[in-house]
């Protein structure tokens, strides 16, 4: 008989996922804030258009079917970010990882050099620059991840914890 896995990991790692995911939604972080008012993925500050909305596919659908560019004649594999903002011309990337165990998240974090210049290349092809950007939930403010915390910064990449930082964004402000 099976017994119910309470540690977290496998099955429910996807669950945990998800639910780190949607208490970081950037759409919902903008929309709660007095400044910022969504429509659809379209970003508005005081009736003037700001920004973007273009994670997961929306990067594809809101960027490069316009500018009729094939991103697969750019780069080999799709790129599908968790969340992604267009403000002015720079594309913040937003990838969000969340672990409540040692495991296999130790290891996707130091890949964000390689992805963040597959996106410099991806996005390049249109006249875009990027951010790339971590957002950490606290297990990885432990000691042991000082030297990912310092590869981090040093390939040009940015992490955070629990939150989206908006004044990081590049978005306007008073």
């Amino acid at each position: 008989m099976r017994r119910e896995n309470k540690a977290g990991g496998g099955a429910r790692t996807n669950l945990n996922g998800l639910f780190f995911e949607q208490k970081t939604s950037l759409k919902d972080v903008l929309d709660a804030h007095p400044d910022f008012e969504v429509k659809g993925d379209i970003v508005f500050r005081k009736g003037q258009k700001i920004a973007l909305l273009c994670g997961k596919n929306k990067l594809y659908k809101n960027l490069f079917k316009p500018n009729n560019v094939d991103p697969r004649d750019i780069v080999s594999k799709k790129l599908l970010p968790d969340e992604a903002i267009l403000v002015g011309n720079t594309v913040y990337i937003i990838e969000k990882k969340f672990q409540s165990r040692s495991g296999s998240v130790d290891e996707k974090l130091q890949t964000c050099d390689f992805k963040k210049k597959q996106y410099t290349k991806l996005l390049g092809a249109i006249g875009l620059q990027i951010e790339y950007i971590y957002i950490f939930n606290a297990w990885f403010n432990k000691p042991e991840y000082r030297d990912v915390h310092e590869y981090i910064l040093s390939v040009g990449c940015q992490f955070y914890f629990n939150e989206i930082p908006l004044d990081k964004l590049g978005l306007p402000r008073d």
